[in-house]
């Protein structure tokens, strides 16, 4: 039987452990521990099993795009010349490949895909635009939608 797509119950002190590791990835296990109210062991205990069961996973710091030169996010939509199932994988693997590509989403409706890139500025994303995506054998088109402002962007999931 595939595991992939079994939800664990969470009780409340994994709902308090997640929601902090969320926001601050590198607090230590004694800390941890403290926020959480529970012993250092049973909250070692509780986080090893959260990563056994790939609730957690890969602890990594956040950069902010502006400050490195990557200020631009791009909004992609594309549309398929075909949905075989080696187009649709083709197209995949390069989004998986692609240093610029940060999401990319199947999607239902008019559009297959949702990519969203991001870049210095428009002519950086016009190159990799007509000489990366569209140079793509599967594609057909796209649509490109780009943001004024970061409103909201954030990684910590509801628990």
């Amino acid at each position: 039987m595939d595991d992939s797509n079994h939800v664990r119950k969470l009780d409340a002190l994994d709902r308090r452990i997640l929601r902090v590791v969320q926001r601050q990835g590198n607090v230590s296990q004694a800390e941890l521990a403290e926020k959480v109210s529970t012993s250092p062991a049973s909250c070692w205990r509780r986080l090893k099993a959260l990563e056994d069961d790939g609730i957690l996973r890969e602890t990594v710091r956040l950069v902010d795009p502006v400050k490195v030169g990557k200020g631009l996010d791009v909004l992609c939509q594309v549309r398929m010349k075909s949905h075989a199932v080696d187009a649709r994988g083709q197209f995949e693997k390069f989004a998986l490949a692609h240093d610029k590509v940060m999401e990319c989403y199947s999607m239902s409706g008019e559009w297959d895909y949702l990519v969203r890139v991001i870049v210095l500025d428009v002519r950086e994303y016009e190159e990799f635009l007509m000489r990366e995506l569209l140079a793509q054998e599967s594609v057909a088109t796209s649509a490109s939608h780009f943001a004024l402002k970061r409103v909201k962007s954030t990684t910590e999931i509801p628990v």
